[in-house]
């Protein structure tokens, strides 16, 4: 395709989360009440593969349920098996023959194309199907279908174009040096979790941005809400086979992937547990494949609160709530660990106690909390809540009661910890749980920061409360490598892309950073050009004459 002009994209600006209120008699709430009962009226939306932009039968087919309300079916799904991923991935490859030569403001056009789409058409749609589909409040779905959805989808064109700007920084007399940033040598796979309709955005958008092609295995507890991102991708115009949509059996698909020499790069938002599991599979056949495969994930955290004695106590204690409790703390990033210094602990608890029993839990609009995602997250949380209520190192300060007989329900629960080493320090339970430790305040410094960085084997998300500037700077040296993204005065929760770029190290994946430019490198194979103006007429240097 000619491209007769340098195009200019459209200034970057985030989208605006919050914007509406969605306040008691507004026009929003309304709109999205209606939204939510039109698809509690609707039925099971009938969800298949699609396969080069063709909806295509599958096998057996599998059930996303409402964690509001078990009995209420969203989607039944027919899910792929290995010969439709292979079928997928032949497919990909032949479409990225011309989307690799497809320019970047015409992909651009595109991303755009469907942020409009998630803006107006779909927005209380796509609200809606994550609300009941993944047991989201009206703001935490706000912020992660609508806002970081269309940030993401404006986001990857404007740092790829600055990608390809960079060139060589010197030519020699006669030579013109170039370099072009390549998509990837085969096919990505892309692996999304349920927690986040804008994760799965994010996973398929990075790597097609830059010209490749991906096999999507969507979430089955987010099943209904990456349907309707696939379709408005389709709608937006994404050419037919540049992103396979393949829900299907975890082990199944990933096997048929796996098995292509084709397979380029693996892009995995998940438990650390999957993603070291398919690290060694992936590992075992190194050699088979055309190239060396990308590996890029973000996985568990056990993330933490340093409350110093110098900070304000009701403001610690209440963003700590925020980031323990907001969405059921099943966020990658969501709080699970405080360490409160003990001449201030008293009160801190005492807000903590307190607040925490005045949030709100349902399935309303209004209401704060709301349901884990399923069954087994129900049963896997109060395991923990129970071993907790025996433990004698252990005070449950307040919550953990539940109920599972319509909606997965677990009342956040504040645990007050004697020992800095407890399970509860330091396992990911990926629920509404948080573990308190009470350190004495002349240890605030090496000592404690070294218990925080050894306690956990992970490294996501981590915060610091101080006034005490002096106390702050400690903790952010003392805790280099104890979170990838690290907050002072505020909660460990909440990154936007363009702002805080996120991702952790250790155990908690490659760091990588969702929407930011590095990210965006580990899906480009760079090809450096260069092009000579002269010629020569002796195969001789100077320095080879007598």
């Amino acid at each position: 395709m000619s491209v007769l002009g340098t195009f200019q994209l459209p200034t970057l600006v985030n989208e605006p989360f919050g914007k509406t209120s969605f306040g008691p008699e507004s026009p929003e709430r309304a709109r999205l009440v209606n939204a939510l009962d039109d698809l509690k009226k609707a039925g099971a939306e009938k969800i298949q593969p699609v396969v080069d932009g063709v909806h295509v039968s599958g096998k057996k087919a599998a059930q996303q349920v409402s964690p509001f309300d078990h009995k209420l079916v969203l989607a039944e799904w027919e899910q792929a098996d290995a010969s439709l991923v292979e079928k997928a991935i032949t497919g990909a490859l032949e479409a990225k023959q011309k989307w690799v030569q497809t320019p970047l403001h015409e992909r651009a056009a595109i991303f755009y194309r469907a942020a409009w789409l998630f803006q107006n058409d779909y927005r209380y749609k796509m609200m809606a199907a994550t609300m009941l589909g993944q047991g989201k409040n009206p703001y935490q779905a706000d912020i992660d279908c609508v806002a970081e959805s269309i940030d993401f989808l404006k986001t990857f064109p404007a740092l790829a174009a600055d990608m390809y700007k960079n060139q060589p920084p010197f030519n020699a007399p006669g030579i013109w040096n170039r370099s072009e940033q390549r998509p990837l040598d085969g096919f990505v796979y892309a692996v999304s979790p349920f927690n986040f309709t804008a994760l799965a955005v994010n996973l398929v958008l990075a790597p097609i941005i830059v010209g490749n092609v991906v096999i999507w295995k969507p979430s089955p507890g987010a099943m209904l809400s990456s349907w309707l991102f696939n379709e408005i991708m389709i709608e937006a115009g994404l050419p037919k086979g540049v992103v396979q949509f393949l829900p299907g059996d975890a082990e199944e698909v990933t096997n048929a992937v796996l098995s292509s020499k084709h397979f380029a790069a693996l892009h995995f938002t998940g438990s650390t547990q999957v993603f070291q599991s398919l690290w060694s599979n992936i590992g075992s056949k190194i050699g088979f494949y055309t190239s060396y495969p990308r590996l890029i994930g973000e996985t568990s955290g056990k993330n933490f609160h340093l409350i110093h004695s110098s900070a304000n106590i009701r403001n610690a204690a209440l963003k700590t709530i925020r980031a323990a409790f907001e969405y059921q703390g099943q966020k990658c990033s969501a709080c699970s660990r405080v360490y409160i210094p003990e001449s201030v602990a008293e009160e801190f608890l005492s807000i903590m106690v307190s607040e925490v029993k005045k949030l709100s839990m349902g399935s309303e609009v209004t209401d704060f909390c709301g349901p884990v995602i399923s069954k087994t997250a129900f049963d896997r949380v109060c395991g923990y809540i129970s071993q907790a209520r025996s433990d004698d190192s252990v005070e449950v300060l307040v919550g953990g009661d539940s109920d599972d007989s319509v909606g997965y329900y677990i009342r956040p629960a504040v645990l007050k910890v004697s020992q800095p080493d407890s399970k509860y320090m330091s396992e990911e339970i990926f629920g509404p749980v948080v573990a308190v430790y009470v350190y004495k305040d002349e240890t605030y410094g090496n000592e404690l920061f070294q218990i925080i960085d050894e306690t956990s084997d992970f490294a996501l998300s981590g915060a610091v409360f101080s006034n005490d500037r002096d106390a702050i700077t400690q903790a952010t040296e003392g805790l280099r490598f104890s979170a990838g993204n690290f907050y002072v005065n505020d909660q460990c929760t909440g990154a936007m892309p363009g702002h805080q770029p996120f991702g952790g190290s250790r155990g908690s994946g490659t760091n990588d950073k969702a929407g930011s430019a590095t990210l965006l490198q580990r899906f480009v194979s760079a090809r450096t050009i260069k092009e000579n103006f002269g010629t020569i007429d002796d195969v001789l240097y100077p320095s080879n004459q007598l």
